[in-house]
């Protein structure tokens, strides 16, 4: 029997350019932080379990608030821990070295709180939607590990994602006729322009147009347990081809991992599609249309009235 499927929440980071803890930020009128909303529709979708992938620095605070809140809810809590020495034997921190090692690295740490069960893999600071929820746990619970069906990819419409206050990256998806992803494409520098949405690579020398209905990643996974040693065995690879080259900055990405996989054709990906309207503070500017749609929601019966938990 498939167990059941685990929420893993990638919530170790700081946000640079929004400043400040944005996980436990209070967006909603009943001072929920974004990931409250998150666990909620994972809460309603079928999740029972949720692994918060944390760092020391900031347990305290998330447990209090974030954490409870989630006990409060009625899902079994776990934590895990990305650190920076959290490497494979016969490697070291590199002197100076404070960027955390991306979001594959902090999928690794959590390997033990997953165990063996099939797990999604969110954002803590994104909301994105009853609806991307539903579809991951039912592809995850309905016998994915046992029938050999692929692992899952979350996609936003691209124009549900961008933001009105600056640029934006976003991985850009391509699909193929059964609806498995082949391949996916950061575009860095991303914005919205009088013909609708446009992307450059040479520093807005030259622009091109994106459709607005393109179908882009925004880090809503779903994989089996074959994703984790997977995982770790491109770990170790990573880390010898990028020490020597970007000792402080090189990350290892989930993308990275599901790019190898395709390309070996050792995993398929299904694409699943949201019409949800996705949401984050990825600049101060943002977040007064966030709060106010979140508030909207709520007043329509979307989410309850007053607090979620």
């Amino acid at each position: 029997m498939v167990q059941q499927p685990v929420l893993a929440v990638m919530a170790a980071g700081m946000g640079s350019r929004y400043g400040g803890l944005k996980q436990i930020d209070p967006v909603g009128p009943g001072g929920e932080a974004i990931l409250d909303y998150s666990l909620y529709d994972a809460r309603r979708a079928g999740f029972g379990t949720v692994v918060f992938i944390i760092k020391h620095e900031i347990e305290a605070d998330f447990k209090a608030t974030v954490g409870a809140r989630a006990q409060r809810s009625g899902l079994e809590v776990r934590y895990a821990f990305q650190q920076l020495d959290a490497l494979p034997a016969g490697f070291a921190v590199p002197k100076g070295r404070q960027k955390p090692w991306g979001t594959a690295h902090a999928v690794l740490c959590a390997a033990q709180a997953i165990g063996g069960a099939p797990f999604a893999v969110i954002n803590a600071d994104d909301y994105y939607g009853p609806a991307g929820f539903r579809l991951v746990y039912d592809h995850l619970a309905h016998g994915m590990a046992e029938n050999g069906q692929p692992w899952a990819m979350v996609g936003f419409l691209l124009q549900n994602t961008v933001s009105e206050n600056g640029a934006v990256s976003r991985g850009v998806c391509a699909i193929d006729a059964a609806g498995r992803l082949q391949s996916v494409t950061e575009r860095t520098r991303i914005e919205t322009c009088a013909a609708g949405i446009h992307y450059t690579e040479d520093g807005g020398e030259t622009w091109h147009i994106l459709p607005g209905d393109t179908v882009v990643s925004m880090n809503l996974w779903g994989f089996g347990p074959d994703f984790l040693p997977k995982a770790r065995a491109g770990f170790a690879a990573f880390l010898e081809g990028q020490m020597p080259l970007a000792p402080l900055k090189a990350e290892y990405y989930l993308p990275s991992v599901v790019s190898a996989a395709l390309g070996g054709g050792s995993a398929a990906v299904k694409v699943l599609t949201s019409p949800d309207k996705w949401y984050g503070i990825t600049y101060r500017e943002d977040k007064p249309a966030l709060v106010a749609a979140l508030r909207a929601m709520h007043e329509s019966g979307l989410y309850p009235a007053g607090k979620l938990f």
